[in-house]
């Protein structure tokens, strides 16, 4: 039996919905944004098993969200485009908008406070030529090695109150991570307001901040 064009067509974008449907494959994404990796160093950063992980990947791939290529004997993933970014966001931006939960779990991580509205990427390259801003990379080092935005100050939750004596009481604090699904920016911000300083996060992270054709840095200070 034959089916319509349009149901076909509804069969194909179907399948890229189903790719999106698991968290595991988001948190895949998520990390593919930030740069191609292998099979072995995502199922480290996702927490996923070997197995596992490759299974997902693949589901990804045939939805050609993601695309591999061989390294000897390792298979290297990358995000195929941009575009996923953008998808990712919509995703966040609905569910944020219509689901009650989201909101529950987003004042969570703010301590019970509303959040501040974000940073935009443009305000933010705006106030890096002013130089009145403090950046904070909240990703893991490897991560900030791999590119970020230029003069951020890489620190984690874990190291964050180490470098809170050496900021001036009065700073601007702008904080950022992976990208829209990412809450270490999030509690890094809710941290840092309890302290009293004026902190935000950015909207998005550095894969949106790239995407916009902002500078990014690689390397170490």
């Amino acid at each position: 039996m034959s089916i319509s064009p349009k149901t076909a067509l509804l069969d194909e974008y179907a399948l890229v919905a189903r790719a999106l449907s698991s968290p595991a494959r988001l948190s895949l994404l998520e990390q593919l944004a930030q740069g191609e990796r292998g099979v072995e160093g995502l199922a480290e950063k996702t927490g996923l098993t070997f197995a596992n992980c490759s299974q997902h990947l693949q589901q990804l791939r045939r939805a050609a969200l993601v695309t591999s290529r061989r390294d000897g004997k390792a298979v290297i993933y990358r995000m195929t485009d941009a575009k996923t970014l953008h998808l990712m966001d919509l995703l966040r931006i609905v569910a944020e908008r219509n689901l009650e939960q989201v909101h529950q779990i987003l004042r969570g991580l703010s301590g019970g406070m509303d959040a501040p509205e974000p940073v935009s990427r443009s305000d933010l390259a705006a106030r890096i030529i002013g130089g009145d801003v403090i950046i904070l990379d909240m990703r893991p080092a490897d991560e900030y090695a791999a590119g970020h935005i230029p003069g951020a100050i890489n620190t984690t939750l874990a190291t964050l109150e180490g470098i809170i004596p050496g900021l001036a009481p009065d700073a601007d604090i702008v904080a950022y991570c992976r990208g829209p699904y990412c809450i270490y920016a999030h509690q890094a911000v809710a941290a840092l307001r309890r302290r009293g300083f004026n902190a935000r996060r950015l909207d998005g992270g550095l894969p949106e901040w790239r995407e916009d054709g902002h500078p990014v840095h690689v390397g170490l200070p």
